[in-house]
């Protein structure tokens, strides 16, 4: 299935941090944080600013990002986990 997103949203999906357990423990899915990283798989064409004039995304396709918690939706499409976010939620390219 193909995404495209619209206007600065970027389509982002999740990379996995290394677990490591000391111990023994397991920590349940449920109760670890999301991985606050991941790699850009779709950018829509950008915003428009008050003129009128395109404003061009910053991130391309393939870009491993650094976003904000809770700046995302969170969707699932064939048991990947991708979030949607607008390009403002997005801290840093890695």
């Amino acid at each position: 299935m193909k995404l495209t997103p619209i206007g600065d949203r970027v389509i982002i999906k999740l990379l996995e941090k290394e677990e490591v357990k000391k111990g023994g423990i397991i920590i349940p899915d449920t109760a670890k944080e999301r991985p606050q990283i991941g790699e850009v798989v779709a950018v829509g064409k950008g915003r428009r600013n008050n003129a009128g004039e395109h404003i061009p995304m910053e991130v391309k396709k393939g870009d491993r990002v650094l976003f904000e918690k809770y700046a995302d939706k969170e969707i699932t499409i064939n048991d990947d986990k991708f979030l949607v976010v607008k390009e403002e939620g997005i801290i840093a390219i890695v």
